[in-house]
């Protein structure tokens, strides 16, 4: 009997290590699927809230809406800066489908690749960086809203860049104002009351929400 066992030893070892592995594949596989789906979700809930922006005289893009990029930050607290960042650029993708318009008053194919790069890609990618500030402070909260505060302040120069550079020579402001005030004052018009209304919704619901936001149910 002794004999037996120890010369199916190696075959009792490798089906452990085969059952074990094949739970881990799929424990991963599980996670992957429900780290997808719930970014699609994001993404569609971030899209839809971009559609309803206060109304104002941001003719060339922007507009107060209802926390339409704290989704974006959500994932990246929940799954790491990295996927965050990726889906940060998607919904960018789908910002640049729905805001076509704007890239059509290009008088050039760099000037669109411009709008394109700055005014969607980077400016909506980098709310996916919101994740790296996770554990630089005890506090999550803070954390949470530091990561907002830098990442929308990036997004602000991303806008405030093509503000200069591009915008006011192919839409020149009314008001006769210099290109970086006008910028700057265009783009704050808008930015600063979504990043302290995003602030504002994740002080508010960090603590009834912490197990979410930190991600308790994913481990």
């Amino acid at each position: 009997m002794s004999f037996l066992l120890y010369r199916t030893a190696p075959v009792r070892v490798c089906a452990v290590l085969f059952l074990g592995g094949g739970t881990t594949m799929r424990a991963a596989k599980k996670q992957t699927v429900r780290r997808m789906v719930e970014s699609a979700v994001m993404l569609a809930v971030g899209t839809v809230l971009s559609l309803f922006p206060l109304q104002g005289f941001w003719a060339l893009g922007g507009g107060i809406t209802i926390c339409s990029t704290l989704p974006l930050v959500i994932i990246s607290w929940r799954y790491g800066w990295g996927w965050g960042t990726f889906t940060a650029v998607i919904y960018g993708l789908l910002q640049m489908v729905l805001g076509i318009q704007n890239v059509q008053y290009a008088d050039s194919v760099q000037t669109a690749a411009a709008i394109v790069l700055l005014d969607y890609l980077a400016a909506f990618g980098v709310i996916g960086l919101a994740g790296l500030f996770r554990g630089w402070v005890k506090n999550g909260r803070v954390g949470l809203v530091l990561g907002i505060t830098t990442t929308f302040s990036l997004r602000f120069a991303c806008h405030y860049a093509t503000g200069v550079w591009i915008w006011e020579s192919l839409w020149p402001n009314e008001l006769g104002w210099a290109a970086p005030v006008w910028s700057l004052a265009y783009n704050c018009s808008y930015m600063i009351p979504e990043l302290i209304l995003s602030a504002l919704v994740c002080l508010l619901s960090y603590a009834p929400l912490r197990r979410y936001y930190e991600g308790d149910d994913l481990r």
